[in-house]
């Protein structure tokens, strides 16, 4: 890793749609990326920006959530020094049809996706600026986990793009099977979604909802787990998927392109999307195949680096100074 050169002390203003509250993605991104430039540049994080003069560069996470804090910049100051961090929900949907959300590509200087399939998903004519900024997070020691059984965790909140449907109906389809317990954290944003989770843990007690947990429970939760199952139907680079892999935890995860381009296209842990019979099985055959579960373990060791802090600190410094100085 190169040693960085001291920049230009920069006031940095970081736009999040969610906030400290929220707990979620964004909020996670934010915190970090704050954390990493502030060696560097003077930072703040809000929640819609304020049209402060002293602001010399914008990272606004989501292209059309964050809309009118990129246009309000985008009037002061054009292009320069405004990045657009785009989010699974901006990459795999909003970009393909939302107004708002396409004339914030237009107006930014650097577009940033966090998974090296996400550049295909940003239209031709904006991928020259498109840049991949791997997220990352802090290594855990690897815990010895019991024989006995195997416990598997979902880390996602109840709302359709994480489908935790296939993780409920997997459940049903593994309650036979008291050596497979299946654990679920997440806040209970979708009312249908919730009552279905109460219901799957009334009816299958093989599986557990944890309900919202504070980040620092739900990394000491994924520590404990044998596997971690990630079965979104849409990501932009999932947090939870590089703190499992940093904590010697393999995953499981549907074969979308936000999980490829974290995981890697020849990861041998993918189930098709939505398919809770498929993900049952490669529960199962975990549970029974040690050479398997072996394999995901290495594969996953082979990626960590990508995730490490130092990599991604050196990039946003980079990032930031060439919005700025271009």
């Amino acid at each position: 890793m190169s040693i960085l050169p001291k920049p230009t002390l920069l006031n940095v203003v970081i736009v999040s749609p969610a906030l400290a509250a929220a707990n979620n993605g964004n909020w996670q991104t934010a915190q970090r990326y704050a954390r990493l430039l502030r060696a560097f540049c003077r930072v703040r994080i809000v929640q819609r920006w304020d049209g402060s003069e002293s602001d010399d560069v914008m990272i606004a996470l989501h292209a059309r959530r964050s809309y009118e804090s990129i246009a309000q910049w985008h009037v002061r100051h054009g292009t320069r020094g405004l990045i657009v961090v785009l989010t699974g929900t901006d990459l795999y949907r909003d970009i393909q049809s939302d107004p708002q959300a396409q004339q914030s590509l237009r107006w930014a200087h650097t577009l940033v996706v966090l998974q090296s399939e996400g550049v295909q998903a940003v239209p031709e004519s904006f991928q020259a600026k498109t840049v991949v900024a791997f997220q990352s997070t802090t290594t855990r020691q690897t815990l010895r986990k019991t024989p006995r059984y195997l416990r598997a965790i979902m880390v996602g909140h109840l709302r359709p793009e994480k489908s935790p449907r296939t993780f409920f109906q997997a459940a049903r389809q593994l309650a036979s099977h008291g050596d497979i317990q299946l654990q679920h954290v997440g806040g209970e944003h979708d009312p249908e979604l919730a009552q279905l989770a109460h219901q799957t843990a009334a009816e299958c007690p093989n599986y557990v909802f944890l309900g919202a947990r504070s980040h620092e429970a739900t990394r000491r939760l994924i520590q404990r787990a044998h596997v971690l199952v990630h079965p979104s139907v849409m990501e932009g680079g999932a947090h939870v998927v590089m703190e499992a892999i940093c904590s010697g935890v393999p995953v499981v995860a549907s074969r979308i392109p936000g999980n490829e381009g974290m995981l890697g296209h020849d990861y041998a842990g993918f189930f098709p999307t939505e398919d809770a019979a498929a993900l049952a099985e490669v529960l199962l055959r975990l549970r029974r195949d040690a050479s398997f579960y072996a394999q995901l373990m290495a594969q996953c060791a082979l990626r960590a680096p990508l995730f490490a802090p130092a990599r991604e600190q050196e990039r946003l410094i980079t990032i930031v100074q060439q919005s700025f100085l271009s």
